[in-house]
């Protein structure tokens, strides 16, 4: 079926939020930290990314704050790595955030895909798992000001996986979920969970970017999902994968690639 809207992921799908994150946690870790060898930074950044407490899953389901997730996810990464008490998270905070942020910088393949979907008369915009305004100031950090934000988790309350984003980013798209794509770099979260909504699913699977062993979000009402992290057991549940958004014209039958 033709494609006539694209709703982008914003983290690790057209920003470069992984390089970000371990900028910004290499700062912590010489601050905080010191005595982790720096050969271990890649165990902090995988850590924080892989959140093994859930805390960015409640904030995204509404149970918590921005703020409060993110205390919680320092207090554990300092219990993991046998660091001090986080005594005072508003200092901890100002030096995370602070470098964080400074980082944020597009993936190289992001401002052409962005532009090719627009040549090609697509709709495009933005449905992701933080703040809105958090976003739309990324982006344009980024280069990427003029991709509007539709749907943040401040939006409707809460985030991805729940169906009810995919629908509202299509809705606010002005397109039909069954001619809509949806592209994110987290296979279950973005890509199984938006085709389970209705929308055409692409997980962009960035060599370098995948979260780690059993990351992927909660099982379906089953109780049972596909591996998270297994290509070809996504695309026998239904989902597109691509592994740089210069593919993704040819995966959705756009753009010179799609006609030849």
């Amino acid at each position: 079926m033709t494609t006539d809207g694209i709703l982008f992921d914003v983290d690790d799908t057209l920003v470069d939020t992984k390089g970000a994150f371990a900028v910004a946690l290499e700062a912590i870790r010489a601050a905080y930290l010191p005595h982790v060898p720096p050969e271990r930074g890649q165990e902090i950044l995988a850590h924080w990314r892989t959140d093994p407490g859930g805390y960015y899953r409640r904030y995204t389901s509404g149970e918590m704050d921005h703020d409060t997730q993110r205390r919680h996810r320092a207090v554990l990464l300092h219990e993991t790595f046998d660091g001090p008490p986080v005594t005072d998270f508003e200092a901890w905070d100002a030096l995370f955030w602070g470098t964080f942020e400074k980082s944020w910088t597009a993936h190289d393949d992001a401002r052409a895909a962005v532009d090719a979907a627009l040549a090609a008369g697509m709709r495009v915009g933005v449905v992701t798992n933080a703040a809105a305004e958090l976003q739309e100031r990324k982006l344009k950090l980024a280069g990427l000001a003029d991709l509007p934000v539709l749907v943040g988790v401040d939006t409707l309350g809460f985030g991805k996986p729940d169906p009810r984003v995919f629908l509202e980013g299509a809705r606010l798209l002005g397109t039909d979920p069954a001619r809509s794509a949806y592209v994110g770099d987290e296979p279950s979260v973005d890509a199984l969970a938006a085709h389970e909504a209705g929308l055409t699913g692409v997980w962009l699977d960035r060599a370098g970017h995948r979260r780690g062993p059993g990351y992927g979000g909660p099982a379906g009402p089953d109780g049972t999902r596909p591996d998270p992290q297994d290509p070809d057991a996504l695309r026998a549940a239904g989902v597109l994968v691509i592994e740089t958004l210069a593919e993704l014209p040819a995966a959705l039958g756009y753009g010179p690639a799609a006609r030849r």
